[in-house]
């Protein structure tokens, strides 16, 4: 239970945060209105950050936020992942949804006077920005490669040239960088959802909330945000496992 309520709230955290800045840009009359590219990955970056401090505070010590995260994990053998596998996935995904609601409540006034349905959407999923799946596929492949290798690296106890490990405090401004640098790189051509969670879980509530002239939550393309991840992850361990 303490790994599902320590995903459920960092989860939360990093949606509310993350999301939040998309609608902050994206949303008519928001005081950070066309803020640009830089202020949406960079609240992401520091979503995630303060997702994995509040979902180690809260009893998930792993705090993954993320079921390619997860997936990547077990595959690399983790047996405490393994064994909690249900406690992660559910966790992560429901708390997506919460943070989603928590979202469209901060900016409730500013859905009616928005008349792009495609930003409303964007405030709550991603998308791409030339849709072709099988490419949009294989980017989002790649950035969450990047992500599970790069948070592997991290994470490890010590490295194996040096022997020197990251004290854990550092770990979550570390893995924000990452996200965020990310962002920036490779987040153009998707939206970088690097993550099912992140994705599915809001692109439910969109489906669900009444939000004021929204269109319709866009279920064609969400395959590629929920596979992507889970084939990037799954390839970035395999590879930390060969090597």
């Amino acid at each position: 239970m303490d790994i599902f309520i320590g995903e459920l709230l960092g989860t939360m955290v990093l949606i509310l945060l993350g999301n939040g800045a998309v609608a902050s840009v994206l949303l008519r009359r928001s005081k950070a209105e066309n803020g640009g590219w830089i202020v949406i990955t960079a609240g992401w970056a520091f979503g995630v950050m303060s997702g994995v401090f509040t979902a180690q505070a809260f009893g998930s010590a792993g705090a993954h936020l993320n079921p390619a995260v997860t997936v990547g994990m077990a595959l690399a053998g983790a047996p405490e992942v393994v064994a909690n596998a249900g406690s992660y996935l559910a966790g992560q995904v429901i708390g997506a949804m919460i943070g989603a609601v928590l979202v469209w409540l901060t900016y409730l006034p500013h859905w009616a006077i928005t008349d792009n349905p495609d930003a409303k959407l964007a405030c709550f999923s991603t998308g791409p920005a030339v849709r072709q799946p099988a490419a949009n596929l294989v980017s989002e492949t790649i950035g969450t490669f990047m992500l599970i290798l790069g948070v592997l690296a991290i994470t490890q106890t010590a490295t194996p040239v040096t022997g020197i490990s990251v004290p854990g405090g550092l770990a979550p401004y570390l893995i924000g960088a990452l996200v965020w640098g990310i962002g920036l790189s490779l987040g153009g051509a998707t939206g970088y959802a690097i993550n099912p969670a992140r994705d599915l879980g809001p692109r439910i509530m969109h489906t669900l909330l009444p939000i004021a002239g929204k269109r319709d939550s866009d279920w064609g393309y969400a395959w590629v945000p929920i596979f992507g991840p889970l084939l990037g992850g799954a390839l970035a361990a395999g590879l930390a496992s060969v090597l």
